[in-house]
């Protein structure tokens, strides 16, 4: 990456207009340019669905509708996609997705629908990783354009849940099940497991429900007060990470996953917040 340029992170209100917000916040990024310019005929919705809880704990079936709504009417030859793979050890991500409604908006849309768990597999090798030298991932987050829709969340373990984590949900748990969660081997030096995770895949853009916010931990504890009440989107994972950690009153420079990623897959200092 060119380490030099400084990356741009779009920042909305979204004041209750799901379509309005957006609508402005796509329509004044660089999706436009990326999607135009990409060749792939797809492209891959990744919501954070970790489980089968409500929003603000799971991304906003609203942010994934607008985004889709959007991408039809400016690229409508472009096939949608909409992708997740649950961490939940009792249950499959198809319940989370009629549980939440993406099942029923799907069929009504004529979208597809993937549990990422169980797609097919590719395996992609880089010596350089000492946490996963090489992973197995779903052969479509590499066939698509990806966009990944994180919600903006404290976390447990890793501090922050936002879109560098919220590509764990492309892990199979045929490869990375070893406990009580789909995804426990990630667990193992967490921060690092992260990093090298995107270093394998990153989201190609980003747009986040910045609608709430989940204040300390990701499943549980108390909300955002007041509500964040924003969507946030850029190509840059890093960038948009670092400024949503800065939203949770956090620092940045302390969560060691992004810490690792910057200047590496993206400018977590040198960015421009555009407000829209």
């Amino acid at each position: 990456m060119n380490k030099s340029l400084k990356s741009n992170v779009y920042c909305t209100n979204l004041d209750g207009n799901w379509k309005n917000a957006v609508k402005r916040v796509l329509d004044n990024s660089n999706l436009n340019e990326k999607l135009s310019n990409d060749t792939k005929n797809s492209v891959l919705l990744k919501p954070n669905l970790v489980e089968a809880s409500p929003p603000p704990i799971t991304t906003s079936l609203e942010l994934v509708k607008n985004t889709f709504f959007w991408i039809r009417e400016n690229f409508p030859d472009k096939k949608v996609i909409i992708g997740e793979g649950c961490g939940s050890i009792s249950y499959e991500t198809d319940y989370v997705f009629e549980k939440l409604g993406f099942a029923k908006f799907a069929k009504e849309n004529n979208i597809e629908l993937i549990d990422l768990n169980y797609a097919k597999t590719i395996v992609k090798k880089i010596d350089s990783c000492t946490r996963w030298t090489e992973m197995h991932l779903p052969e479509i987050i590499y066939n698509s354009f990806l966009i990944s829709m994180p919600v903006l969340k404290a976390h447990s373990m890793a501090d922050v849940t936002l879109s560098m984590k919220n590509m764990l949900g492309c892990a199979p748990p045929k490869f990375y099940c070893s406990g009580s969660w789909k995804k426990s081997a990630f667990h193992n030096n967490l921060q690092e497991a992260i990093f090298e995770l995107n270093l394998y895949r990153k989201a190609d853009f980003i747009i986040m429900d910045a609608s709430v916010g989940m204040s300390q931990a990701h499943l549980w504890g108390p909300t955002c007060n007041p509500p964040v009440n924003k969507i946030i989107a850029s190509d840059d994972t890093v960038a948009i990470d670092a400024f949503a950690t800065e939203l949770l009153g956090k620092d940045w420079k302390k969560i060691k996953h992004i810490k690792m990623a910057d200047k590496i897959l993206g400018n977590a200092e040198s960015k421009n917040i555009i407000l829209v």
